[in-house]
């Protein structure tokens, strides 16, 4: 892969299962480096893209690329990290000797295997858990267990399909850390959620999947300057009522601030002015950007939660790490 080469790229890719079209002509270009959310509902494609991207499944339609090629053969898949949907531990296997048996079909010699996997049990808290059986594990343990399987050698390319689902708010923010962390090393990155609040504080850009079809795929903050809805969001001390001008189509008032959508073309400097010569005492007044949430909501509010992507049958119920 050349340095400017994407790390991913897909072109018109279309998956069908039966009547049920899972993913429908989706282009879609991960530039290297980046920390890339892929979005949507459940069942809006996300896994089965994501499976395509790993030549798990084949596209009936259309080409997949992943760092620089179109085959995925034994070396360039020890360069990704792949923490599947389906999560899966060999449940009778010590938590040690289960890591550092990925990290040897993974290309690490077991003594490096087995350095690398205590490290990363002492930085999880999970020293102490090294010489029990993962079935012994609570979720949250086993899942971190499994994380770590997917980091263990090293990858250029982390693919993280729904990674803190399950998790506690803490052990979300401990895994957050370490992606940033594989981030400003240089790693690329590919977050699959339908969580909006955590893609918003992880990703640079991101693609929205809705009904099987990209929606929106960009730059997250200049999809949230081209998403905004003219609005200033203000906080105020002092008399109220201020804000009622011809510059105003909507005022929403909240426990701590004002929201007022501006009509078309308003100044919003105007507004401000008004504010101050009515004597108010502005604490905080800036533009108003939509949340992902919100722009979510917008694209894709129609469209079920229930997850209607790949028949059951065909899902894996892969071992952490996507070892299958």
């Amino acid at each position: 892969m050349t340095v400017d080469s994407p790390a991913v790229r897909l072109q018109g890719v279309t998956k069908t299962f039966g009547r049920h079209r899972a993913v429908d002509h989706l282009d879609l270009t991960i530039p290297r480096g980046s920390l890339y959310g892929l979005l949507g509902p459940n069942g809006s494609g996300k896994t089965t893209t994501i499976r395509m991207i790993m030549g798990i499944l084949h596209p009936d339609e259309g080409s997949v690329a992943l760092l620089g090629a179109a085959d995925l053969d034994e070396t360039r898949r020890q360069r990704v990290g792949y923490l599947p949907e389906e999560r899966g531990v060999y449940r009778k296997m010590r938590v040690l000797d289960f890591l550092v048996f990925l990290g040897e079909i993974r290309g690490l010699a077991r003594v490096e295997g087995r350095r690398r996997a205590s490290d990363w049990l002492d930085r999880l808290g999970l020293e102490e858990w090294a010489d029990k059986r993962t079935e012994d594990l609570s979720k949250g343990m086993q899942q971190k267990v499994q994380f770590v399987a997917t980091v263990l050698h090293e990858p250029e390319f982390l693919i993280l399909d729904e990674p803190f689902s399950g998790l506690d708010p803490i052990n979300q923010d401990v895994l957050e850390d370490i992606v940033r962390d594989f981030h400003r090393r240089g790693r690329t990155i590919l977050f699959s959620t339908h969580l909006m609040h955590q893609a918003e504080r992880l990703c640079q850009r991101v693609c929205l999947i809705s009904r099987a079809r990209k929606v929106l795929d960009g730059d997250l903050r200049e999809l949230k300057r081209s998403e905004g809805d003219g609005a200033v969001e203000v906080e105020f001390e002092g008399p109220s009522g201020w804000w009622d001008g011809p510059e105003v189509s909507g005022v929403d008032l909240a426990a701590d601030h004002v929201r007022i959508a501006l009509a078309d073309g308003a100044d919003p400097q105007a507004v401000l002015r008004r504010g101050l010569a009515a004597g108010a005492v502005i604490r905080r007044f800036e533009i108003a950007e939509p949340s992902l949430h919100e722009i979510f909501v917008r694209h894709a509010g129609g469209e079920g939660a229930v997850d209607a992507g790949v028949p059951r049958e065909l899902a894996l119920d892969g071992v952490a790490g996507g070892a299958a």
